[in-house]
């Protein structure tokens, strides 16, 4: 596991560029979920602190769709993804978009975001797991694969899942489109 974080670091990126090759990487197989409206569970209610030492709630993003993406930064697919994920958090300004750390400290996610143009906040969730428990609490929408991208409407409630890798950002924009059409 740790040659694997080192690898990550490499500025080649020969882990996101192998993904997909048999190289032995399990995750997710990009498998995405809608969830209509009227059968969506609860809010999600999670807090945490970001890369930057801020603390971050769920109560902030209230009133918005966002996107909760679970990421590390030796993860293969999640370096594949990163650059279009910071692309539609740029166009689409009026959606909150958020990453839950799963693995690494302050500095290599720092570092991570600084590479692949990532600008909005993580939450570093290695500690205790918090925000990923309170997602898998919620019941059966929960981020079960890293990468996973949750979309949540504007009550908080997950509204759409991809497990594993976006394959394809007009996808998720598609997503995000549906939910906010609401």
């Amino acid at each position: 596991m740790a040659a694997l974080a080192l690898a990550g670091c490499t500025s080649s990126d020969g882990l996101a560029a192998n993904y997909g090759s048999g190289q032995g990487y399990v995750s997710g197989d990009g498998a995405y979920l809608e969830v209509p409206a009227a059968e969506r569970g609860e809010p999600i209610a999670f807090s945490g602190p970001t890369i930057d030492g801020t603390a971050l709630d769920s109560a902030d993003l209230a009133g918005r769709v966002a996107v909760v993406n679970f990421w590390y930064a030796g993860c293969p697919p999640c370096r594949k993804e990163a650059p279009d994920l910071a692309a539609l958090s740029s166009e689409l300004d009026d959606v909150a978009f958020v990453g839950v750390n799963v693995y690494d400290g302050a500095d290599v996610a720092r570092t991570f975001n600084e590479e692949f143009g990532v600008e909005y906040p993580s939450v570093l969730d290695i500690a205790a797991g918090a925000v990923q428990f309170a997602f898998a609490e919620a019941g059966a929408i929960a981020p079960n694969a890293v990468p996973t991208t949750i979309v949540l409407d504007r009550e908080g409630r997950v509204a759409a899942r991809i497990s594993g890798l976006l394959r394809d950002p007009d996808i998720l924009r598609t997503m995000i489109e549906t939910v906010q059409a609401e």
